[in-house]
């Protein structure tokens, strides 16, 4: 039965329920209302619930209930798998601390340089959010000081197992459990899964654990799989034929592997999709920017590897496609979960050959889920069909660090520049950068009011994406 009451009727300082009202957040996910009282009274809890689910939510203010704003050491730790995710969760107990003055949320991520990061743990932080592999060095260097952090949120716990940061995250929890405050100190976990590893973890960490399993069956259902057979050969013209065929504004094609993800993407440019690849060996500022371009709907295609079913704030994708099946049952369910959300109807697409169709049976016989099994011949692929994004993006070398907020640039684009709102799109912002949706009549003005013009009194560099 879903669980549902308001945010008012939980017991909230007025500075978290005026951030809560600020970002529109009034009623509770099933996730939220099941495991909120307990977070709330410092319990430790372990919560098994589905990507998506409001998680993030529910342990940022159950954490930001107990900061000091005027301690400068770190009162909360919070450990992700990927450094997407990392700056997400960032993002959100910004937004929903953003009542409470001088709250910092430090963020330390691997794939950035540790410079700034040290420079920012000087001036102090309530929060700190990151990655395993990159809070175990800044433990090492003594760049960091745990010794007063009351709360510690594991952050999709099994998705840090699966991708090999075990030693990591048990090297941070040791640290921890030699200060002062390890004797009550909340430990919150959070997983998509339950395995053994990770009852081992709650047995070994947490205290009394309290174990909440939330169902997600609803949203399942919102999601039409197909399967295609097809020769292990045409993957990749399947894949094209279906893109036509369905002419979607926003796709996600998984693959297995950084390679098949690189050539797919590659081969798919070149037939002239608005195709961007997410996999490991990009460097950190070229997947946020493809991450940026997929979500404010500049590039309609998302060629990724499994980093990218798991963890990241993507509002809405019309189709998914398995380019093959997944390895496991786990990954698969995350892989289709990407669409079908907020009670929006999905579509997920596998492509099998023959080698292929037992597993793909197997998944189906263990999720309960009803797979239909069609032929690609009856699909073709049109050159003259292929959606082109509505908008382009402009990238701009300023971002958060600058002061920058979208309002401003929305401002200088209309005002100054004199360009039509309905030709601006999304704006994002992150840490260095800013990213721009725009109809392609107004980028050669948008260009000249950043080349000509100061905004907040500095000129920002700015670029079409191509």
């Amino acid at each position: 039965m879903e669980i549902s009451m308001s945010f008012k009727a939980i017991n909230l300082n007025d500075e978290l329920q005026a951030g809560l009202k600020a970002a529109n957040y009034t009623e509770m996910t099933s996730t939220q209302a099941a495991c909120l009282p307990d977070v709330l009274s410092g319990k430790d809890v372990a919560v098994q619930a589905k990507t998506g689910s409001g998680k993030t939510l529910a342990f940022a203010l159950g954490l930001l209930s107990k900061i000091d704003v005027l301690a400068k050491s770190p009162q909360a730790l919070i450990m992700c798998p990927t450094r997407e995710l990392a700056e997400q969760v960032a993002e959100q107990i910004r937004l929903v601390g953003k009542r409470m003055s001088n709250l910092k949320v430090v963020s330390l991520v691997g794939g950035m340089p540790m410079g700034p990061q040290i420079v920012s743990l000087r001036y102090g932080a309530s929060v700190v959010v990151g990655t395993p592999g990159r809070i175990m060095d800044h433990i090492g260097k003594r760049t960091v000081s745990l010794k007063k952090v009351n709360t510690l949120v594991l952050d999709e716990a099994d998705r840090m197992l699966d991708m090999g940061f075990e030693d990591e995250m048990r090297v941070v929890m040791h640290h921890l459990s030699q200060t002062a405050q390890a004797a009550t100190r909340q430990t919150l976990l959070f997983s998509a899964t339950y395995p053994e590893q990770i009852q081992k973890i709650t047995n070994q960490y947490q205290r009394d654990a309290k174990i909440i399993k939330v169902e997600s069956a609803e949203k399942v259902a919102n999601i039409e799989q197909q399967a295609y057979r097809i020769l292990n050969e045409h993957r990749t013209q399947a894949v094209a034929a279906l893109l036509t065929h369905h002419q979607i504004e926003s796709t996600i094609v998984f693959c297995r592997t950084r390679r098949e993800t690189r050539e797919l993407c590659e081969e798919l440019y070149q037939m002239g999709f608005a195709a961007a690849g997410l996999h490991g060996d990009l460097e950190q500022s070229e997947r946020s920017q493809v991450l940026a371009r997929f979500t404010n709907k500049t590039v309609s295609v998302l060629v990724a590897t499994d980093v990218a079913a798991r963890g990241l704030d993507i509002e809405r994708v019309d189709l998914v496609i398995n380019h093959r099946v997944s390895e496991d049952i786990d990954t698969h369910t995350h892989r289709i979960g990407r669409t079908g959300r907020a009670e929006e109807k999905g579509l997920a697409i596998t492509l099998i050959d023959e080698a292929e169709e037992a597993k793909l049976d197997e998944i189906a016989a263990k999720t309960d889920a009803t797979i239909k099994k069609l032929s690609i011949q009856s699909v073709r692929f049109h050159a003259n069909r292929i959606r082109e994004p509505e908008f382009v993006c402009i990238a701009v070398d300023g971002g958060k660090r600058d002061k920058l907020r979208p309002g401003d640039i929305l401002g200088a684009l209309t005002k100054e520049a004199e360009i039509p709102g309905t030709d601006i799109g999304k704006i994002s912002i992150s840490a260095r950068h800013a990213y721009i949706a725009i109809k392609a009549r107004s980028v050669k003005r948008a260009l000249g009011q950043f080349r000509e013009r100061k905004i907040k009194g500095k000129r920002f560099k700015a670029r079409k994406l191509s």
